[in-house]
């Protein structure tokens, strides 16, 4: 089983910035793949909140749009989220995987909690 390697999540007052990082194994063909994050709130399904194709279009959920910017770097198989703005809402565990996602992908995710 695959697992990718989600890092960078934290505590982070509201209007606060973070940026995650997904770092993945040569195995899953990054560079061929269109990437996304997606994340998991308290009581809620998982879903995508940005999405990156192999030639860097992007795509994001409404509820982030304009806050958050996903990147990717096939030199180094990673895939970023940059988010500004954070808000209470935007709490929850983060994965990436890629889109649509492989269930054998997913990894243990990394903590966003936005609070003051």
């Amino acid at each position: 089983q695959v697992q990718l390697v989600e890092s960078g999540g934290g505590l982070v007052q509201p209007g606060g910035s973070l940026r995650l990082s997904c770092a993945t194994p040569r195995s899953i063909l990054f560079r061929i793949s269109a990437m996304g994050w997606y994340r998991q709130a308290p009581g809620k399904q998982r879903e995508l909140v940005a999405a990156i194709t192999t030639g860097g279009s992007t795509n994001y959920a409404d509820s982030v749009k304009g806050r958050f910017t996903i990147s990717r770097d096939n030199a180094k198989n990673t895939v970023y989220l940059q988010m500004n703005s954070l808000k209470p809402e935007d709490t929850a565990i983060y994965y990436c995987n890629k889109d649509p996602p492989y269930r054998s992908y997913w990894g243990q995710g990394t903590q966003v909690t936005v609070s003051s």
